[in-house]
């Protein structure tokens, strides 16, 4: 999806955009055409979206018949705010079913409906190099806000939009000439949030908040949840998209970690609460662990297909599409599961969660420093209780369930890191090298047996190629079971988990 990176600067009434010309070195200006855009926004009636930062719009003024298009947060790179762009095919009025569903996080099962019409009349220049590469749109706005036929507003803003081929300092040039005639300082409020005023900058429905100092308990289980909760919302429309695989993994991973903190913090909640929400989450961390699965297993088998000669690695390709299709139909389970009332269910509660966890007043309002200790002490006690048990050579199960005690250990000393500092930080990373470890052992298994499975359909070709990768996996499996005991003695030591008492 194309990605958005733009500066807004305040203008004022008779600002003029100043001459852009040999701003940098070959860089020509070229006039744009003047035009006349109408925007209808849409929303929630207590402004969902604008508080998180994403706009849903139909704009008419750029084509035959107007364009939907979803921005979705990205972050921010200096003084440019970045946004990922998705335009959705559809005619005016109701915005289509692929628009509600790369905001139905946010929205969920909220109404929908227009809270904002604007009328921008836009002149500005577009800077090309020398070979007519486009490097940034220079744009002068005058905006109307409309309410019926009523003027509610005007305001007027300069944008400069800057694409990925231009040079390094051209923005920062463009803004500070534009600054140098006039333009007010660099502003990331989007139009619509101006448009609608306080309500849309407020902040969004989950706020983790800086726990810092001296946190009650219930403090801290407030922001983990909080925080889980947030990467589940902000990745749903990444994984919806499906161009980033590392959107599949970051949700994932908020799901894994909220099951993970609810286990932990078991005895400061209320169980009949929490229980029906860590089993709902478990359905959907199986959907999304379909994909991730095979996402890692793709990368891992190119990675090692890179190594093979050039005669087998021809017979591999089959066998990588066959991944592929087993992808295919994960995925397509997943955007089932994502579209289903069930989902939006789920998400409703995870929010009123992030906002409100049900937890026992006797223990809550306790100091975090006294209470949360014990319950990552007792997911170390698994851990350790698990490693002691095992044999010289132990088998890959045992090893496998070592690394998911390593995880969730790892997790429950990250989330009281607000309340014990460097301590738990520490000692999680130490767990996250037993994980990390044999986490690349259970995925060389992993790909082993897929493997294995592979060569019962394979021809001749592709079987050399097959057998030269299990040798590969093997080996790998092999080096990762001899390493990780230096991983595990590391993370042991009694000075790295003194904190817990």
């Amino acid at each position: 999806m194309p990605t958005e990176r733009e500066v807004k600067l305040s203008a004022f009434a008779g600002f003029t955009l100043p001459d852009l010309d040999g701003l940098a070195e070959g860089v020509v200006t070229e006039p744009l055409e003047s035009r006349t855009l109408d925007a209808v926004y849409f929303d929630t009636p207590d402004l969902r979206l604008a508080r998180w930062g994403v706009t849903l719009r139909f704009r008419s003024g750029e084509g035959a018949s107007g364009t939907w298009t979803v921005k979705l947060p990205e972050g921010e790179e200096g003084p440019a705010l970045v946004r990922r762009e998705v335009p959705v095919a559809g005619p005016s009025g109701a915005p289509p079913e692929g628009a509600l569903e790369l905001v139905r996080a946010y929205v969920r099962s909220a109404p929908l409906g227009p809270v904002a019409r604007l009328r921008t009349r836009r002149r500005g220049v577009a800077l090309r190099d020398e070979e007519g590469h486009l490097l940034a749109e220079v744009v002068d706005d005058e905006v109307t806000v409309l309410e019926g036929r009523r003027v509610a507003a005007r305001f007027r803003e300069v944008e400069v939009e800057i694409d990925g081929r231009a040079p390094n300092g051209l923005l920062s040039d463009v803004v500070g000439r534009l600054r140098a005639v006039g333009a007010g300082a660099p502003d990331p409020t989007p139009k619509v949030v101006r448009a609608l005023g306080a309500r849309a900058s407020a902040a969004p429905e989950i706020v983790v908040a800086d726990v810092g100092g001296s946190p009650t308990a219930g403090d801290v289980v407030k922001a983990a949840i909080g925080a889980s909760v947030t990467r589940i919302l902000v990745h749903d429309a990444g994984v919806r998209l499906g161009d980033d695989p590392e959107d599949v993994h970051q949700a994932r991973v908020g799901t894994r970690r909220l099951r993970s903190d609810l286990r932990t913090f078991r005895p400061l909640l209320d169980t009949d609460w929490a229980e029906p929400l860590r089993d709902e989450l478990s359905w959907i961390a199986g959907m999304l662990g379909g994909v991730r699965d095979a996402d890692v297993l793709s990368e891992r088998l190119r990675h090692q297909a890179a190594d093979l000669p050039e005669v087998d690695a021809a017979g591999f390709a089959p066998v990588l599409r066959r991944l592929a299709d087993e992808r295919e139909v994960a995925r397509s389970a997943l955007l089932a599961a994502m579209s289903s009332p069930r989902y939006v269910n789920l998400l409703d509660r995870l929010v009123a969660a992030a906002q409100a966890p049900v937890l026992h007043p006797d223990t809550a309002g306790e100091p975090a420093r006294e209470v949360l200790p014990p319950p990552v002490s007792r997911s170390w006690r698994k851990l350790r209780k698990a490693v002691k048990g095992l044999a010289a050579n132990p088998p890959d199960e045992e090893l496998h369930a070592v690394r998911i005690l390593a995880k969730r250990a790892r997790y429950a000393a990250e989330a009281v890191v607000p309340a014990a500092g460097k301590q738990a930080k520490g000692f999680a990373a130490a767990v996250a090298g037993v994980q990390g470890v044999l986490g690349d052992h259970q995925d060389a298994i992993v790909a082993e047996e897929w493997l294995r499975k592979a060569v019962a359909e394979a021809d001749v070709g592709q079987a050399l190629a097959l057998g030269e990768l299990i040798a590969a996996e093997r080996a790998d499996a092999a080096r990762h079971r001899n390493s990780w005991p230096a991983a595990w003695k590391k993370a042991n030591r009694k000075k790295l988990r003194a904190w817990l008492g």
